[in-house]
């Protein structure tokens, strides 16, 4: 899936760490650090899109990989991550007061 392909519906998961979360993330977008997913299964919807999202892409296929190995069939990965993400003009918000930027 690619950022253009993202509807305001989705529950976009970010598996990044926490460093790379609060220096830029999609707007509205959920953390989960990737290593958390499984004690935190429950946490992911399965009554909705679910976009999991990385920097570039190969963690958050993993998970992706793993949620669909244990039963959920509404998840999809981020081509490009949020690198592609960013350069597509998707807006990107920080949390740590400083200009977004994605690590």
């Amino acid at each position: 899936m690619t950022p253009g392909e993202v509807t305001d519906g989705a529950y976009l998961l970010d598996v990044r760490e926490p460093d790379e979360w609060a220096a830029g993330h999609a707007p509205g977008a959920h953390h989960l650090p990737m290593m958390q997913i499984p004690a935190r299964m429950a946490d992911v919807p399965t009554d909705v899109d679910v976009v999991v999202v990385c920097r570039s892409g190969g963690r958050s296929g993993q998970v992706v990989s793993y949620l669909m190995g244990n039963g959920w069939d509404n998840v999809r990965n981020l081509d490009g991550g949020m690198q592609l993400w960013a350069a597509s003009g998707r807006e990107v918000v920080s949390e740590n007061g400083q200009p977004a930027q994605v690590l």
